[in-house]
């Protein structure tokens, strides 16, 4: 299991990489995200970021939130506010009792990974919006696509069938020497580790291509596909509905 000084390392990393391109300008669209500016996606971390500080204060979701920042130089809040979820997570350590959105794990340490992950997605929308995107540590992308698979994807969100995209049928990912067998109907979606088993369609690619695919911020030209391409493109969809 990556460890929780690792997402630490890529937490400050990330978020700062953020910032420094961010300061480039805050007006530029952002490609994957649109409506957006690299202002938006600013003001957006960084209230997840404060967001999360509170979780971890109270061991559960803060109400009312969220508090008027409107007024708030993006900047300024963010740096403010990448210091105190860092501060927080430290504070808190792994082991602290709190809210998640995970139905296996309800600690402190799940929001060391999220907020890493976090981090580098909005990282790649704002060198996106400034041509200047940089790698993904390889650990770092196998990591997320597992966390997007499981539990954004494969938690307890479909029991009444709340999806455009039901795909009814099995799915393999490969990425990196490591694979993943997803199989979803209407109201349930299961992750399996590994490769056992019949699939009607595999997607395969490097890590961070196959990541960047998961959470729309490369199109379907960075990976490779075999089997059945409705199911991969209404794979995708679902995905979609579970990570924007």
């Amino acid at each position: 299991m990556t460890s929780a000084e690792f997402y630490l390392e890529q937490l400050r990393a990330e978020s700062a990489r953020l910032g420094e391109v961010a300061r480039m300008g805050l007006e530029p669209a952002v490609p994957s995200c649109p409506g957006w500016t690299v202002e938006s996606v600013v003001r957006h971390v960084a209230t997840v970021y404060l967001h999360k500080v509170e979780v971890l204060r109270l061991g559960a979701l803060p109400d009312p939130w969220p508090p008027d920042f409107g007024t708030r130089d993006a900047l300024e809040l963010y740096d403010e506010a990448r210091t105190a979820i860092v501060d927080a997570l430290v504070a808190a350590g792994t082991e602290r009792e709190t809210w998640t959105f995970n139905p296996d794990d309800k600690t402190s340490g799940f929001w060391f990974r999220r907020m890493a992950l976090e981090s580098v997605v909005h990282r790649i929308d704002v060198e996106q919006a400034h041509d200047v995107v940089t790698p993904i540590d390889p650990e770092l992308a196998l990591d997320g696509i597992d966390e997007v698979l499981y539990p954004n994807l494969g938690g307890p969100w479909w029991e009444e069938g709340d999806t455009e995209h039901p795909v009814d049928a099995a799915v393999r990912i490969t990425a990196d020497g490591r694979s993943w067998t997803v199989r979803a109907d209407a109201t349930s979606v299961v992750v399996s580790q590994g490769a056992e088993g019949d699939v009607a369609a595999e997607i395969f690619g490097s890590a961070d291509a196959v990541f960047l695919w998961l959470w729309g911020r490369l199109d379907a030209s960075v990976i490779q596909s075999a089997g059945d391409e409705g199911v991969v493109r209404e794979f995708r969809a679902r995905v979609a509905e579970c990570t924007t």
